[in-house]
């Protein structure tokens, strides 16, 4: 058990992510998602959750684990060409976790994934939410364009607003 860990998960507040993430940023990157699904046939999703509660942080999930959980509860994977991403933050480690579905996985090695997500944390170390989020939708976006482009006939299957929790 961490003690640091659980305090800062405790004192993040709502507050603390609003400032981090106002309705401009939220728009702006709302606006990088929709531009980002009308070159390609996938699916972007971005969360942003200011700290872990209850059980889960006592017992020490990791940004990963729950990443995973909200995959699944927001239905990432459940796309017509196995193509969603989740982009997720959880702001009280600073970290990024990205889980794509098995039809894009299979086409971009994890360290890929894993560079994207250092690069975004390395934006938020600067507090540059809104450039960290788009620059990470961006790099995203060029993944699916390489292997996913755009066929004409793509359908809006998930929301493209942020995810505050």
């Amino acid at each position: 058990m961490n003690i640091q860990r659980i305090v800062r998960h405790l004192l993040v507040t709502d507050g603390q992510v609003k400032r981090a993430f106002p309705p401009s940023t939220l728009s702006r990157i709302e606006q990088a998602i929709k531009a980002s699904e009308a070159s390609h046939v996938g699916e972007v999703r971005f969360a942003v959750e200011g700290g872990l509660d209850g059980v889960p942080l006592f017992k020490g999930l990791s940004p990963r684990d729950r990443a995973i959980e909200l995959f699944s509860q927001l239905r990432v994977w459940d796309t017509q060409h196995n193509t969603g991403v989740l982009i997720y933050l959880l702001l009280a480690d600073r970290a990024v976790e990205i889980v794509a579905d098995r039809g894009i996985h299979a086409k971009v090695e994890s360290q890929e994934w894993f560079r994207v997500c250092r690069q975004m944390e390395e934006a938020f170390r600067r507090s540059d939410f809104e450039g960290g989020v788009v620059r990470g939708v961006e790099t995203v976006t060029g993944y699916l364009v390489q292997h996913f482009p755009s066929n004409g006939d793509d359908s809006n299957e998930l929301a493209d607003e942020p995810v505050l929790l």
